[in-house]
């Protein structure tokens, strides 16, 4: 029994079949195949029932995948104890998210140099079922707190929403944004959705898909903006006007339990 067996088993597990589980791991159904066979000549039992239709575990499945899975994640931070954390970590990002993402890049890059992170956009409803389907290891993105199916995922620093104007003026926000002429993003960027739940009654007049887009047009007095701080704060020319009562930006990491020790790195520079 090695390192490779067990991921494999956990894999098929846990992505619901031979097929799913190759694509998860970069490799062929076949190979999937073997090496869950041989495990399972070597246990004398077999893991899993296989039917035309699907994959699920025996009994001795169910014992094995849990002590299987608790052995890989104890390996990675066995590694990570005596090593510099490695290998590949695929970041799925909803447009408009993480406008700081080249900084958090750069800290991991500095913190982990045999890290390698790759950057992938999603759509607004795609996050849960990138990570559940492992084609990202993490996926970013801003919960609905009134949606009871929105998925669960680990909060990471909030901030709040800000109004950006044109240089000069007042330091306060009015409470009530239906008086003015806004720019905005389109639907199913992250700060459209965010915005749209804060300030319901507000008026879009001008709409692009660029944040220095929108600062130009914020900085020509032809529109303002509502930002959360730090994508303001890469503005410093622009007033930032800040609300009495202020909307929260709370953004989610989405991922998979017990993330082994490169993800966790990731997250940690996230949050």
């Amino acid at each position: 029994m090695d390192l490779r067996q067990l991921a494999v088993v956990v894999a098929v597990a846990e992505e619901g079949g031979f097929t799913a589980a190759a694509l998860r791991l970069h490799t062929v159904q076949s190979t999937v195949s073997t090496v869950v066979r041989a495990l399972e000549r070597d246990l004398g039992t077999p893991l899993f029932h296989r039917t035309t239709h699907r994959v699920a575990l025996t009994p001795a499945g169910e014992a094995f995948v849990p002590a299987a899975r608790a052995a890989l994640v104890a390996v990675e931070r066995a590694r990570a104890a005596i090593s510099p954390v490695h290998g590949r970590v695929r970041l799925g990002l909803v447009p408009g998210l993480l406008t700081d993402v080249h900084r958090v890049l750069a800290g991991l890059r500095d913190a982990h140099p045999a890290l390698a992170v790759e950057v992938r956009q999603l759509g607004r409803d795609e996050p849960a079922h990138a990570v559940a389907e492992s084609t990202v290891d993490i996926a970013v993105s801003v919960p609905d707190p009134g949606d009871p199916a929105a998925p669960p995922g680990t909060p990471l620093a909030g901030e709040e929403l800000v109004l950006v104007t044109a240089p000069g003026g007042s330091r306060s926000a009015p409470a009530d944004l239906s008086g003015l002429a806004l720019v905005d993003f389109p639907r199913g960027w992250a700060i459209r959705d965010a915005v749209d739940r804060a300030f319901t009654g507000r008026r879009v007049a001008l709409e692009v898909d660029d944040l220095t887009a929108a600062a130009g047009l914020v900085r020509g007095g032809l529109a303002a903006c509502v930002l959360p701080a730090s994508a303001a704060a890469r503005f410093p020319d622009l007033t930032v006007r800040r609300f009495a009562t202020s909307p929260l930006w709370q953004v989610a990491a989405i991922h998979r339990a017990d993330p082994p020790a490169a993800v966790a790195a990731v997250l940690a520079h996230l949050g």
